[in-house]
């Protein structure tokens, strides 16, 4: 009679590890003793990030190159782990984009991919590992947004993808808080990150206030997926904001947003 499996041993499992908010991630679980997986397309900064890493005492990270909006990549990212012999404690959703401009003029196919990453591929990753995350007692920490509260005219697409991180996670939160397992949303504001540029912004005085550096975010989200926290606000500035819609009329955190976008999409489009 043949024994239960052996436990694999546990990793954290980063998406978008490559740069910003992802790579701060790998730094803040690899320096609480972490094993550490860095997912992303580019493979030779994973490992440079790797490198840094191991650098400064920490064990050396595992590096997936994986485009993640491929077909199944859940069981690609499954297959690659157990030959490694390692399984999902935690999964960290950090991958997303967005695109400033109004949605009927952005190409179709763009905006269709926000959805895809942002929402899709964050779904089956959450998903997949369900039963690791268990048996580790770990959990999921999914990247959302201070969009993830406020209409998004100037960038519908991605506010609106960023309301279903929020309000999935929370659900998530939830369901599977009896089987141990914590899920937590981090919703920071206005990043200084590859983002910006990748959505065609340029940097606005306006929302100084709003911006909260990558390492910053990335240590308040670990400490509360450790706490079990169900969403984190990181930065004061960005609590008042996401409190907004509790107290003001829809139609006026329309018309405001609506205004900022645009007036970041000239900026964008001045030379």
């Amino acid at each position: 009679m043949s024994g239960a499996a052996p436990m694999r041993r546990p990793v954290a499992l980063i998406t978008g590890a490559s740069a910003g908010i992802g790579a701060e991630f790998a730094r803040v679980f690899a320096q609480h003793g972490h094993c550490v997986v860095l997912v992303a397309r580019r493979e030779r900064r994973l490992h440079e990030l790797a490198d840094q890493i191991a650098a400064a005492g920490q064990p050396r990270p595992h590096v997936l190159a994986v485009d993640l909006c491929c077909n199944g990549v859940s069981k690609q990212i499954a297959a690659e782990l157990d030959a490694l012999g390692v399984e999902p404690q935690y999964v960290v959703n950090n991958a997303g984009f967005g695109l400033l401009g109004a949605a009927a003029e952005l190409e179709p196919a763009e905006q269709l991919a926000i959805i895809e990453l942002n929402v899709r591929v964050l779904t089956e990753l959450s998903l997949a590992f369900i039963d690791s995350l268990g048996r580790h007692r770990g959990g999921i920490l999914n990247v959302g947004s201070v969009a993830s509260f406020l209409p998004g005219p100037g960038m519908a697409v991605y506010y609106a993808s960023k309301a279903f991180v929020l309000s999935f996670s929370e659900s998530l939160h939830q369901e599977l808080s009896a089987q141990g397992i914590r899920v937590t949303a981090v919703c920071p504001g206005v990043v200084p990150t590859e983002f910006q540029a990748r959505a065609g912004m340029k940097k606005m005085p306006g929302w100084k206030l709003l911006h909260t550096q990558p390492a910053d975010i990335a240590a308040a989200g670990y400490a509360a997926l450790m706490q079990g926290q169900r969403v984190m606000i990181p930065g004061v500035a960005n609590k008042f904001v996401t409190f907004l819609p509790r107290i003001l009329p829809r139609g006026f955190l329309l018309r405001q947003v609506a205004r900022s976008q645009f007036n970041r999409h000239k900026s964008a489009s001045s030379p």
